[in-house]
């Protein structure tokens, strides 16, 4: 046997062996207990949504919410702004859904607010002054062009801060992409609870710190009595014991004082002396400054943290809080702490999204899924067994050897890569059955022209997997490049079809031109063959 054919029989012998390693896991229910090695593989070929069931949601960002919370942001900066510039003015408050308003007392520093504001919002237009009965009515308007800007990076925050969300709850690859202007695609296969996993991805999270307002009965005050700088929102409790529900009303201050974005960790962790969950959270470098300033220019006074326009918790500011770290106490289920600290640490949406479309796909349909498709695989391969037996004699066994050697290669590159098997994806690996054949249809053609033109069979042999090797080439790169604009502009099950048609098609190239040569070589080598039944 020469170098090159011991050399080729090892490295197809050391490709099934990895192929059949990592496709132990999916092949066997338990695996044995000296199965636990670092460089063992444990994890199985992962199922598409149709397959295994889950969920398919299609979620629209309200993102005009986005512009309005953009512009909130801006007013409270810009107040802050004036206050240390030391700019007498008499509020600056949101107005409509596209302008900011800030209303001065009087002309004396008119001109000083209108320098600072173009130069810190130069992407706002400032509009001319409009007097109100002695004060100044300055509003910014914000451009139809930044307003789309605003939207679209809206759905593009959302999609990311989606991603991570569901990173973190821990599904097997899932589908999470853009539809159109404003809405958005997810695909959780495998999930369990539904409802929870709606949830955590729909909640805003928008965190909010504000000061309460204790100059203001909460018992007694109404919506329409407060002042329009104050607002009335709930604490829920729940009594360990008894599970009753309990809300609280207080009057809080509805200026934000400091927000979630600045947020870089939150963890949970168990209060020690109530044995109750909290969630810990961290604040970057600047909310850390802005949180020491804040809770030092109101040590004594209740500071309220609001999730939603949910209180979960008011405690007394103690102290100056310095260092960037707080915590979020109330009456937590480990759960609920447990995705509080997920949506906290993965971001808060930009805006509120509603679902459009939510499909649970049941499991009995993703069984019956997959009963249907292996048995089309299965009938298929019998019927290209038997042809290739019957029209090429031994050869067709030798093309048979190949196919299987396709499908095993296959599979094993699947488990390797991670990639998640779909009902299209067994329909790429049916049709690849077709494939593998295809080319040694090829190559015998080929082989019996030369032995009829009377040569020996180790030269016909040759001869005929040297010329069938442009015409499998070319057919080969055309469907994989078929399979790579699939993946690039396919969707979801598409995505699953054009992954197995990719692997699928470099791998017949390695067993048409070298797994079934490496057969007959062996054959016609070592057994001395002088007649090729073909």
């Amino acid at each position: 046997m020469s170098k090159g054919l011991t050399w080729r029989i090892s490295l197809i012998v050391f490709f099934l062996f990895c192929s059949l390693l990592y496709l132990a896991p999916t092949l066997f229910a338990t695996l044995p207990s000296w199965w636990s090695g670092p460089f063992l593989p444990k994890d199985k070929i992962n199922l598409g949504l149709d397959l295994q069931g889950g969920i398919h949601l299609v979620m629209e960002v309200e993102t005009q919410k986005a512009v309005e919370g953009q512009l909130d942001i801006i007013a409270t900066d810009a107040e802050d702004t004036l206050n240390e510039k030391n700019l007498r003015f008499k509020k600056v408050s949101r107005l409509g859904s596209d302008r900011i308003a800030i209303v001065l007392y009087d002309k004396g520093t008119l001109a000083s607010v209108q320098s600072l504001l173009k130069e810190k919002y130069p992407r706002l237009e400032l509009l001319a002054p409009i007097d109100e009965g002695g004060f100044l009515n300055l509003q910014m308007k914000m451009s139809d062009s930044e307003i789309e800007s605003v939207k679209d990076k809206s759905v593009q925050q959302a999609l990311e801060t989606i991603r991570n969300r569901i990173d973190q709850f821990g599904v097997t690859e899932p589908v999470i992409q853009r539809e159109g202007i404003k809405n958005i695609v997810i695909q959780l296969p495998g999930v369990k609870d539904p409802k929870r996993a709606i949830e955590l991805i729909g909640k805003t999270a928008r965190l909010e710190f504000k000061l309460v307002n204790e100059e203001v009965n909460p018992a007694t005050a109404t919506q329409g009595t407060l002042s329009e700088d104050d607002e009335i929102l709930m604490e829920k409790r729940i009594d360990p014991d008894t599970g009753a529900v309990t809300e609280i009303p207080y009057v809080l201050k509805k200026k934000t004082l400091i927000t979630g974005d600045l947020l870089t960790d939150a963890q949970v962790r168990i209060d020690t002396q109530f044995n109750q969950p909290y969630v810990a959270i961290s604040f970057n470098s600047v909310g850390a400054k802005l949180f020491d300033q804040v809770t030092a220019a109101n040590v004594g006074k209740r500071f309220a943290i609001v999730l939603d326009n949910n209180i979960y918790s008011a405690p007394v500011i103690r102290e100056r809080i310095s260092g960037g770290d707080a915590q979020i106490s109330g009456s937590f289920t480990e759960k609920e702490a447990s995705d509080l600290a997920i949506v906290l640490r993965a971001g808060a949406l930009p805006a509120p999204v509603k679902i459009l479309q939510n499909v649970t796909v049941g499991p009995s349909l993703g069984q019956d899924s997959i009963r249907k498709g292996l048995m089309a695989g299965l009938v298929g391969v019998l019927l290209v067994v038997c042809f290739m037996a019957i029209y090429y004699k031994l050869s067709g066994l030798v093309a048979n050897f190949g196919m299987v050697l396709n499908i095993v290669f296959l599979m094993g590159a699947l488990a390797v890569f991670g990639a998640t098997l779909t009902l299209p994806g067994i329909a790429a690996i049916v049709l690849l059955i077709g494939m593998s054949v295809d080319a040694n249809v090829l190559i015998f053609e080929r082989i019996r022209e030369e032995l009829r033109l009377g040569k020996t069979p180790l030269a016909a042999l040759e001869a005929g997997y040297d010329k069938a090797f442009l015409s499998i080439m070319d057919s080969h790169v055309t469907t994989l490049i078929t399979a790579a604009v699939l993946f690039q502009f396919g969707t979801g099950p598409v995505k699953g079809f054009a992954v197995s048609l990719s692997l699928g098609v470099i791998i017949n190239l390695f067993t048409a031109l070298v797994g079934t040569k490496v057969v007959f070589e062996y054959f016609l080598g070592r057994r001395r063959v002088t007649k090729i039944s073909i």
